[in-house]
């Protein structure tokens, strides 16, 4: 069939589940966006800059499963690149489309704006090339081929990729297939498969103390049903890393907390680093999620799953595909260890004391009994994602915290791009003052598409985090001081947000009742003394000190407590 190579990409996207284009126009980009405009069932969403985009993009391609963010050349470029790069690091895929200049200016190397003014086009490739799994510039003779490779590569790997789009080329027309795109999936060497799954089960019908590691890539994979019947199947305990939190139900009977090497939650390091069968898929370890990289895996004993290999101990098997070898080790597994039931530990009291300032040795336990199953909770990085991580959370909880690539401000453009994905679903964001001002825009834009979020403003006067890291009490760690609650009044004349000025225990009680059934969402400002921190931070702050800087680096005098 004929159709524009414009509308061909929109089939295609819209082919994959992408209901919104998020992006910023720009002159190369406004034709593609006019034949968005004209489509059924697709629509651009604007950000306010191009980083706001790809953290939006982000994270609605962690609700949605994928994204496409839509950006000018070079400027554009750019300003998204560091975003990209975060869902690169954290494996989630984004189809960057990059508007580029006429494609007879690029092959002639005319030198236009938005770019450095040298003819040289390849430049802007070359820097997404080092953040993305997959690159390719549109032309006629490509473009469908071109489209379908990168989509199938972003969809395989669960990566970002780069399509370059020259400006004079979405309104052609070309001859396609009216066959629906079907992301290619790996094919297993069956004697290879075998071999692995024999191995497998070798090592488990041995085993005595088996356990599982759950990491990111369960997610990004989507085999967290498959590793929950094993778990339940064989009553194998299980721990995860910080960076694969809550992925699995962390009420369930057999879970024994997070593991960080010699950081971990009581009973996780033990279960982890003893275990003589340990199943793992694909863990990254940083200094964060690793205990300053304390971290000691039974190297002989685990179990390494990727997305088409298979490593245990020193033994590697290539060339099978992840849910293939977990169906064949599930089939027929016995069901034989029964690990002793360990006691609920009860859940950390609080007796309200109404006139009592906000501090973070209450705080967390007073906001816990405000989450729900099925929640979609942000944590910024920062106070934020130090408090939340040792909280329990309810069961089917989706928690976002970017732990690997860390940059502030993302949670914000992030929690705009989830809430366009799934609108229906309860989605709270801890965000801190000092990330807030990174990306502040983004509240304009959840507040005019209607769209209701709930969402906390820690207001402690600047980066605590930082100031536990180095220099407490130096004024690189301040930040302008802004009125939280007032903003959505602000940004946008279409607000409907509920607001609250928070300095007490009790004021927070009476703010938490309030919004409990609200339908247009809140912005709690919550007011903290600079130097309060959750206990998992006051650690954190020296451990990354000594980690950075090492002995001869400045130390923090820590403040004396009242």
């Amino acid at each position: 069939m004929k159709i524009t190579i414009g509308d061909y990409l929109i089939k295609r996207l819209k082919e994959i589940g992408i209901r919104h284009i998020i992006g910023v126009p720009g002159d190369f980009n406004l034709q593609f966006l006019e034949q968005v405009g004209a489509a059924d069932g697709i629509e651009f969403v604007g950000a306010s800059n191009e980083l706001n985009a790809a953290y939006a993009a982000d994270g609605y391609a962690r609700e949605n499963g994928i994204a496409a963010l839509s950006i000018t050349y070079g400027v554009g470029d750019l300003g998204a690149i560091g975003g990209v790069a975060g869902s690169a690091a954290e494996h989630v895929p984004v189809i960057v489309l990059s508007g580029a200049p006429p494609l007879y200016i690029m092959k002639h190397n005319y030198p236009v704006h938005h770019s450095l003014g040298e003819g040289d086009f390849s430049d802007m490739a070359r820097a997404y090339q080092q953040f993305t799994v997959g690159q390719g510039l549109i032309t006629h003779e490509n473009a469908a081929d071109e489209i379908d490779r990168l989509l199938r590569l972003a969809l395989r790997h669960q990566m970002p990729v780069n399509l370059q789009i020259p400006s004079n080329l979405t309104y052609l027309y070309i001859d396609v297939s009216d066959e629906p795109l079907r992301p290619v999936s790996h094919q297993s060497d069956q004697e290879r498969l075998r071999a692995a799954v024999s191995a497998m089960r070798q090592l488990f019908s041995a085993a005595k103390q088996p356990a599982v590691l759950i990491d990111m890539d369960v997610d990004r994979f989507g085999i967290e049903s498959e590793l929950l019947a094993f778990i339940e199947a064989t009553r194998t305990p299980f721990a995860a890393l910080s960076t694969g939190k809550a992925i699995l139900d962390e009420n369930h009977p057999l879970y024994r907390g997070i593991y960080q090497g010699d950081d971990s939650e009581p009973g996780a390091q033990a279960l982890i680093e003893q275990a003589d069968f340990l199943l793992t898929v694909a863990p990254r370890f940083i200094e964060w999620n690793s205990g300053s990289f304390s971290a000691e895996l039974p190297e002989a004993t685990t179990i390494y799953l990727g997305r088409n290999h298979v490593k245990i101990g020193t033994e590697a098997f290539e060339a099978v595909a992840l849910k293939d070898v977990l169906d064949q080790f599930l089939d027929r597994l016995p069901s034989k260890h029964q690990p002793q039931t360990e006691p609920e530990p009860a859940e950390p009291g609080f007796d309200l004391e109404a006139d009592k300032p906000l501090a973070h040795d209450k705080l967390w336990k007073q906001l816990r009994p405000f989450f729900r199953a099925g929640d979609l909770i942000y944590a910024e990085t920062g106070t934020a994602s130090q408090a939340m991580g040792s909280l329990k959370l309810p069961k089917d909880t989706t928690y976002i915290a970017s732990l690997i690539w860390g940059a502030i401000g993302f949670t914000l453009p992030a929690l705009f791009g989830s809430l366009l994905a799934n609108p229906q679903r309860r989605q709270i964001l801890f965000i801190g003052d000092g990330s807030f001002q990174v990306s502040a825009q983004a509240l304009s834009r959840i507040i005019d598409r209607g769209l209701n979020p709930i969402i906390f403003v820690i207001n402690n006067d600047g980066y605590t985090i930082e100031r536990y890291i180095m220099g407490m009490e130096e004024s690189y760690n301040d930040i302008p001081a802004w009125q939280y609650h007032r903003l959505p009044a602000l940004l946008s004349a279409k607000n409907r947000m509920l607001t609250f000025h928070v300095t007490t225990q009790g004021e927070l009680a009476q703010a938490l009742k309030d919004i409990e059934e609200i339908d247009h969402g809140a912005l709690i400002e919550l007011h903290l003394h600079p130097l309060d921190a959750p206990e998992a931070l006051k650690k954190f702050g020296p451990d990354v000190a000594a980690f950075n800087y090492g002995p001869r680096g400045p130390e923090n005098e820590l403040p004396e407590d009242e």
